[in-house]
């Protein structure tokens, strides 16, 4: 998973081929990122040199990237000194995660000059750096360290260049039987991690490797298992490859026999892997990112709606004050007469109570009895009016956040595309800003959304709104009148329709399995689905996305199973 000293290794052993090229172009997309475009063997060779703090790396790509329109200084500096030049070497300091590119070119003089990139991978103080070769002065970096940052180097144009600090760990390559039965300390535990603390270019998913391939760990086994994947990279005898081990993605140059069970993909070449896991790494976060900005921003709106109903229905209980207010109002006014300016109190039989109790009325004394009566009759009216409008506001209300709810289920299991088909969506309703054109937003809008289609045991299709967009479309739209509508019962959740008039009660559970799976009731058990003829489920005029009512259903209970879900598609 960590692009340790091996894969280091691997990827330098695979770039020696373009020693002898010529670097044709240099770019830098992005502030962290340089890519050289390379002529060696008879073609074009892109290398992507990454100093980026979460995926630092370097490899062959294929990928395409935007340039800015002005080039950064580093850029610049590195077409000033090496583009047209000819690589001399790629080498690998031990068995670090450090590389040297030597170019060699010539300067506006037209004479020979060497200049050396280097590059650093260390995490979040990765770098990428453009020294003098003859001199060992740094010309400029992508990362700037000043003596406020480290102490120990600084990275800094004009200053010469330092290595980073030695750890004092061994080179695994060269360690023999003796000295590493003596590193380790066999009652120290955590024998993977004594690997790590002691061989450098090792990481701790190799050193769960060694120790797995080991099996019991005595002496003998564990060298035998150490000496011999390193006797393999030793060799350069690499097996690139990536695994899905329970819904994390890792890669190596060896094969990762201790995760057994998971969906392991090889690679003709090194390069080939890394872009392949970093692309899918870089996608994943995107989405990531948009569905976390989504879904804060409808967590926002949902809670502004949800301190609007408390605001309400502490409302609603003043309004209910109105019928009290009506009563003060017609005692006041039946003795008028007996009341002063100033008083404070009106004390009066209650004719309704059969009992004739008293009733206390309370008035302002800054208030003539006219505007006491006045003021009674205006809060009646206030209250007996609100009681409506309250009442229909907070009906908006949960349906608002019932819209929201729908989306947050929508956003969960959103695919990039799916998650801008869910932004334009909220832009048109107002909760985000409207981005682009209209005109290109409209001709969006009118594209046939998506659908994700799964196929029954019988072979029966069953089709799967993931967003607001794709259910409308596919219930009011693609849906015949004679398919079949699922949806959990008052539960938020995509639309489901099998595409067919006859079918099994096994193809009835398997839609009602995918309705409770992509709904809110995902982990729940027993999750009830109603399901009915298209023709019976209509869309009220002026309602939001995704809504709509039906009628003549039945109901069925199902628990989510993903492993059907995945066997379905």
């Amino acid at each position: 998973m960590a692009f340790d000293g091996i894969v280091t290794r691997a990827v330098t052993e695979e770039l020696k081929k373009l020693t002898g090229g010529r670097i044709t172009k240099i770019h830098q997309p992005h502030d962290s990122d340089i890519v050289l475009v390379i002529r060696a063997q008879g073609g074009n060779h892109k290398l992507l040199l990454s100093a980026n703090p979460t995926y630092p790396r370097f490899h062959l790509t294929s990928e395409e990237f935007t340039n800015p329109q002005e080039a950064p200084m580093l850029c610049m500096l590195l077409r000033k000194h090496c583009e047209g030049g000819m690589i001399e070497a790629i080498a690998q300091v031990e068995m670090e995660r450090i590389v040297h590119i030597d170019v060699k070119s010539r300067d506006e003089l037209g004479d020979v000059t060497r200049k050396r990139i280097v590059v650093e991978i260390m995490g979040k103080h990765s770098n990428i750096i453009l020294l003098d070769a003859q001199t060992n002065v740094i010309l400029d970096s992508a990362q700037h360290v000043s003596h406020a940052i480290s102490q120990y180097r600084q990275v800094l144009p004009g200053k010469t260049y330092v290595a980073p600090p030695d750890q004092g760990k061994l080179n695994p390559l060269h360690t023999s039987e003796q000295e590493f039965l003596q590193r380790m300390d066999w009652n120290g535990g955590r024998l993977d991690k004594q690997i790590v603390d002691t061989y450098s270019g090792v990481s701790p998913l190799i050193a769960r490797e060694i120790l797995f391939r080991a099996d019991l760990a005595t002496r003998d086994r564990l060298w035998s298992a150490f000496s011999g994947l390193f006797g393999q990279i030793r060799q350069h005898q690499y097996r690139p490859t990536s695994v899905i081990y329970k819904e994390k993605a890792y890669f190596s140059v060896v094969p990762l026999t201790h995760l057994e069970g998971g969906q392991a993909t090889p690679f003709g070449s090194v390069s080939e892997c890394l872009q392949n896991y970093y692309q899918e790494k870089s996608r994943r976060d995107v989405v990531k990112q948009k569905v976390h900005d989504l879904i804060r921003i409808v967590t926002t709106e949902k809670q502004k709606n949800e301190k609007k109903i408390e605001k309400l229905k502490l409302t609603l209980v003043e309004a209910k004050d109105a019928e009290r207010f009506r009563l003060y109002g017609e005692f006041i006014t039946a003795h008028l007469h007996q009341i002063k300016r100033g008083d404070t109190l009106l004390s009066v039989v209650n004719w309704y109570d059969e009992n004739g109790a008293t009733i206390d009325i309370p008035l302002d004394p800054l208030l003539t009895p006219s505007e006491n009566l006045q003021a009674y009759y205006k809060r009646y009216n206030k209250a007996k009016n609100s009681l409506q409008i309250v009442a229909e506001q907070i009906g908006k209300a949960q349906e608002e956040i019932a819209y929201l709810d729908g989306l947050l289920v929508q956003l969960e299991l959103a695919t990039l595309q799916q998650a801008e088909e869910i932004r334009e969506e909220m832009a048109e309703q107002g909760y985000v800003r409207m981005r682009g054109k209209q005109r290109q937003m409209k001709k969006k809008k009118d594209q046939r959304p998506e659908l994700e289609q799964f196929t029954s045991s019988e072979g029966i299709a069953i089709l799967v709104g993931k967003n607001n967009r794709q259910n409308d479309y596919l219930t009011n739209k693609l849906a015949a009148a004679s398919d079949t509508w699922l949806h959990t019962k008052d539960i938020p959740g995509s639309h489901v329709v099998i595409r067919s008039r006859e079918f099994s009660e096994q193809t009835l559970q398997e839609a009602a399995m995918l309705a409770a799976y992509f709904s809110k009731a995902r982990e729940s058990s027993q999750v009830p689905v109603d399901y009915t003829l298209v023709r019976h489920v209509k869309k009220p005029s002026g309602a939001k996305p995704g809504f709509c009512i039906y009628e003549q259903q039945r109901t069925l209970y199902v628990t989510p199973d993903e492993s059907i879900v995945q066997r379905l598609k």
